[in-house]
């Protein structure tokens, strides 16, 4: 697995909550977990874009930072489920108003956004 050449910067709680929830898919999985989507294949169908081995690694990632637990099933094939755990539970009002914030300003977000990566297609010809 990769590890860090750096230690992180920990000096506030801005540095805490970007090495907790850095990673493209984190903060949709935390959203997804909550709204009932407990397994890993169920996590992949609502979030097509990402590979299972980064989902894996970032749901990994929320289990070490103890943002949600996994639970393995006794079963054939093993059964995995994940749930968010009481911690994790109080990321969910900040990532509503996250995302009530990005609902609120959709159209300037979309317009920067896709310029940006107009711009970036030219430089890149």
């Amino acid at each position: 697995m990769y590890e860090k050449k750096t230690l992180p910067n920990l000096n506030c709680g801005l540095d805490l909550i970007a090495e907790v929830l850095y990673g493209k898919w984190k903060i949709r999985l935390l959203w997804f977990i909550n709204e009932g989507y407990k397994r890993p294949s169920e996590l992949q169908r609502k979030i097509p874009d990402a590979s299972r081995r980064v989902l894996n690694l970032q749901l990994k990632e929320l289990e070490e930072h103890e943002l949600v637990t996994r639970v393995i099933y006794p079963v054939m094939p093993p059964k995995v489920e994940y749930s968010l755990t009481d911690f994790g539970q109080t990321l969910i009002p900040v990532i509503s108003s996250i995302g009530s914030w990005g609902d609120a300003h959709e159209e300037r977000l979309r317009a920067i956004i896709l310029k940006q990566s107009s711009d970036q297609q030219h430089l890149s010809r």
